[in-house]
């Protein structure tokens, strides 16, 4: 795979860095990032209890991306599955990359 194939909607660029849009897998085996077609998925350990969920999502990515915790910012989907995270002086060419990488 390579990071030509990771298009929008999965990842858009943003003013303050790259848009990811993504669905939220709780409770799974292990935290991993992988494509499901076009869309992202991103695999979490953690339940979806008390922001429990919300918080492995911010420092798994904080992680991949190399930047901190407070520069990733769920800006859609706070309390749903499918949700929209910025990530703060992440470019999207750069998150194309990564996430090609990972997934």
């Amino acid at each position: 795979m390579s990071a030509d194939d990771i298009e929008p909607p999965a990842v858009a660029p943003h003013p303050e860095g790259a848009v990811l849009t993504l669905r939220v897998v709780p409770r799974s085996s292990r935290n991993a990032l992988a494509r499901d077609g076009e869309a992202l998925r991103l695999k979490l350990t953690a339940p979806p209890v008390d922001g429990a969920a919300n918080a492995e999502l911010q420092k798994y990515l904080s992680k991949l991306f190399a930047i901190a915790k407070s520069d990733v910012e769920i800006i859609a989907g706070q309390r749903g599955r499918r949700k929209r995270i910025l990530l703060r002086g992440v470019s999207a060419e750069t998150a194309r990359e990564v996430i090609a990488r990972e997934a």
